[in-house]
């Protein structure tokens, strides 16, 4: 993994840190990669039990794509091609099974407020900014799937006001926004220990059924609903139940 970004586990949870703070963390190739393999490595460990996403320095969670990545494009082709790169991350962030958390501490923009869309809680800091400035600055565009991901997380009005306007969104006027920010702390880590802390004791299956299903509730969910409640962890918490103490979650 590039220094440019790290992923460290601690107590059951993958903290992914985009580490180019004299860039506002702007993403390079080499970070949306790292933060692929992260979101594998969330899936293929059992010790996982939440992903977070943040960025380090405290001035930006990632400020869009690093620029340098565009310098070489010659044709519309090569847009197709990027956004396509771009669309692929977003969607394997979404598909993690475990819950995901983007931490959000200064600028959120362009493809980082792609990502943080992508997560399923968002946190964040006052003075965080989000947007999507692209109609003042680069003039490209975004795909649809990025833009599908901004419209269930802002909804429509407003996805549009920033991307036409090419204006900023505040913490305070993102918190009015339902559902899109989980809390807004004045401490960073500490609001995400105690959100992770709830992620990490709830029951494994019911966690990721939610997220299974959430991301395609047309499907058949026969054999997901089958698994959980044929699982161990469904009968031996019904056996117990109202006897006191904490369930002993195994996942099976």
């Amino acid at each position: 993994m590039s220094p440019e970004v790290t992923a460290e586990l601690a107590a059951g949870v993958l903290t992914v840190t985009f580490r180019r703070p004299e860039r506002r963390n702007a993403l390079t190739w080499d970070m949306y990669e790292g933060l692929v393999a992260a979101c594998e490595r969330a899936d293929a460990d059992p010790e996982v039990r939440a992903l977070v996403v943040r960025g380090e320095g405290g001035r930006a969670f990632a400020a869009g794509t690093d620029i340098g990545q565009f310098r070489a494009f010659t044709s519309g082709a090569d847009g197709v091609a990027y956004e396509r790169r771009v669309t692929a991350v977003l969607d394997r962030v979404r598909a993690v099974g475990v819950p995901t958390v983007a931490a959000v501490a200064g600028y959120c923009v362009g493809g980082g407020l792609g990502i943080a869309c992508a997560a399923d809680l968002r946190i964040a800091t006052p003075g965080s900014r989000f947007g999507v400035p692209i109609a003042r600055t680069l003039g490209n565009c975004l795909s649809a799937r990025t833009l599908d991901l901004m419209v269930e997380a802002l909804g429509r009005p407003l996805t549009a006001d920033l991307l036409l306007t090419a204006r900023m969104l505040e913490t305070e006027e993102a918190a009015r926004v339902p559902g899109f920010l989980h809390a807004v702390v004045d401490d960073l880590d500490a609001g995400l220990d105690a959100l992770t802390g709830r992620l990490t004791t709830g029951a494994p299956l019911t966690i990721w059924a939610t997220k299974r299903l959430l991301d395609d509730r047309s499907a058949d969910d026969t054999a997901v609903v089958d698994r959980v409640y044929g699982s161990t962890d469904f009968r031996t918490t019904v056996a117990g139940f109202g006897q006191g103490g904490t369930p002993s979650w195994t996942g099976t």
